[in-house]
């Protein structure tokens, strides 16, 4: 209701809804921007494409599932287990603390490109690696624990609190 992230990104040391956009993007990399899509529409656009949702992350990733996401790779920092069935949600720890505190959840830690110093490139072909097996039936830590079963939420019109 008065901009700001949420409480846990509060706790993390965002203070504006501006800087969580700005780590959003700086997530896209480099590469070009293919398509523009509005919550929960098809992707039809091949590459890298931006989709209008909450902040929220059950909400968040629902759409995008609905846009036909066959495999969710999420990011968190703080810890969320967020599932999402039917589509299988590959957890990318970005520190190794987390990682290591909630290795039973996490399906890679992206973490040790700052903790360990090994490469962005090694860790990416890692995570290209993990993708393509989760696409060919590998199954994510989140569907082994059975979690996401009640993780697919549409967007509220209005404020989501």
């Amino acid at each position: 209701m008065d901009n700001n992230p949420s409480p846990g990104n509060k706790a993390g040391g965002l203070t504006t809804i501006l800087e969580k956009s700005l780590g959003a993007v700086a997530k896209g990399g480099t590469t070009n921007l293919t398509g523009v899509y509005e919550y929960a529409e098809r992707v039809t656009a091949k590459g890298f494409t931006f989709m209008d949702t909450p902040g929220y992350d059950p909400v968040s990733v629902t759409g995008i599932v609905a846009g036909g996401a066959t495999v969710m790779c999420f990011t968190t920092g703080r810890g969320s287990v967020l599932g999402c069935k039917p589509t299988p949600s590959l957890k990318l720890a970005t520190n190794t603390p987390m990682y290591e505190h909630m290795a039973g959840d996490m399906d890679i830690d992206c973490g040790v490109v700052l903790s360990r110093g090994e490469s962005v490139d090694s860790v990416g072909e890692r995570l290209f690696r993990l993708v393509l097996e989760t696409a060919s039936g590998r199954r994510t830590l989140s569907e082994e624990l059975g979690f996401g079963q009640e993780e697919f939420v549409p967007w509220q019109l209005g404020a989501v609190m």
